[in-house]
């Protein structure tokens, strides 16, 4: 029988496959935010457990993380829930559900075809009948032996247990634009539960994130939380696109952008080759003045995502023989990349291992 971990202050510490837990206190969000760069909890632990479930956020809380994560979607009948897309093949078992055959479908998701079964055209009841599932089983297949054991969360039950548990939410809104068009904007119920919880000033315990900027200017307005503007490593925001505006991220991180940025945001989350690039090797290269820069324009800089596989890793921190048939899954000097980009500044980092990111923080503050 496999038992919730406990959300209550607790540290893990991870020895091969073996996870030990041990009493340990938990300082306070706020504090930690003014003291320390937070340790951001991706998709909850998801090198422990299936994403976006309310184990995998518990384990994250568990190993240290100072904040979940929970990309949010929205029902059919308007209630946000965490799933990574609003496409759900790759992790539900909905295309074990014949009752729903009838709805696989393509639609066209920020300009490409997608095709599948759509959280929009479910009800929250008809998604409780879904159990999650590993998202990617050949990187984490020991996550597949928790397939099955967990349903899709919504957002207020993962707000409920951050505010049970000590820890701040980082909810990001995916695909505002595609939302706002089918009638089910995702910023009103965020902000409604939200607040429902006692979280609207800037100083609580809450980072919203998009990639996309119409919906955070729009945020900007209605709210004093913080918001966080995600910086892919090329491209741009899918509502700059769609509008023929032709600026780019790269805009958006020179200094003038990020100027612009500090106007309707409070932070940058930026993929982690926007702080180290990588060659065409993979190998890590001169840090950029990214991080110097939006400090000079009053903005936090959170990195994503740091992963512990060595297929994820850049090459320079990878361990093992490349010839072994388990090297792209194998663990790499996660802790060395932490430390690299721990000490370039950060004010955060997305860690799909949260208890390496805290021990890491913890061991060189």
């Amino acid at each position: 029988m496999i038992r919730r971990l406990s959300a209550i202050a607790l540290a893990v510490l991870v020895t091969g496959s073996a996870v030990v837990l041990v009493q340990q206190p938990r300082p306070a969000t706020a504090e930690r935010r003014a003291q320390d760069p937070v340790v951001i909890g991706h998709r909850g632990a998801s090198a422990h457990r299936p994403e976006h479930t309310l184990l995998s956020y518990e384990t994250a809380i568990a190993l240290g993380a100072d904040y979940i994560e929970p990309d949010l979607v929205s029902t059919k009948d308007h209630v946000l829930v965490a799933r990574h897309e609003n496409e759900i093949a790759a992790t539900t078992d909905v295309e074990n559900h014949p009752e729903f055959a009838a709805r696989r479908t393509t639609k066209t998701i920020d300009g490409r075809a997608v095709t599948g079964w759509f959280t929009e055209d479910f009800t929250l009841a008809e998604l409780r009948t879904l159990r999650a599932e590993e998202r990617i089983p050949d990187l984490r297949p020991e996550n597949t032996a928790f397939d099955g054991l967990a349903q899709i969360p919504t957002f207020e039950e993962v707000v409920r247990l951050a505010r049970r548990s000590g820890v701040g939410v980082y909810p990001e809104t995916k695909h505002p634009s595609y939302f706002d068009s089918v009638g089910l904007s995702l910023e009103e119920p965020l902000l409604e539960v939200l607040g429902r919880y006692g979280w609207r000033g800037r100083h609580d315990p809450v980072f919203i994130q998009s990639f996309e900027t119409a919906n955070l200017r729009d945020l900007r307005k209605r709210t004093r939380l913080p918001l966080v503007q995600l910086v892919n490593a090329t491209g741009a925001p899918y509502d700059w696109t769609a509008a023929g505006d032709p600026r780019t991220y790269d805009t958006m991180v020179s200094p003038a952008g990020l100027r612009e940025v500090a106007g309707y945001a409070d932070g940058i989350g930026v993929d982690t080759r926007r702080v180290v690039p990588l060659d065409a090797e993979g190998r890590t290269q001169r840090p950029t003045p990214l991080v110097q820069d939006a400090h000079r324009a009053g903005l936090l800089v959170h990195a994503w995502t740091v992963r512990p596989e060595n297929s994820q890793l850049p090459v320079d921190f990878r361990a093992g023989n490349p010839a072994s048939p388990v090297y792209p899954r194998a663990t790499g000097d996660v802790a060395g990349w932490l430390e690299r980009l721990y000490r370039l500044g950060l004010d955060g980092v997305f860690s799909d291992d949260p208890g390496v990111a805290r021990a890491v923080r913890d061991r060189i503050r």
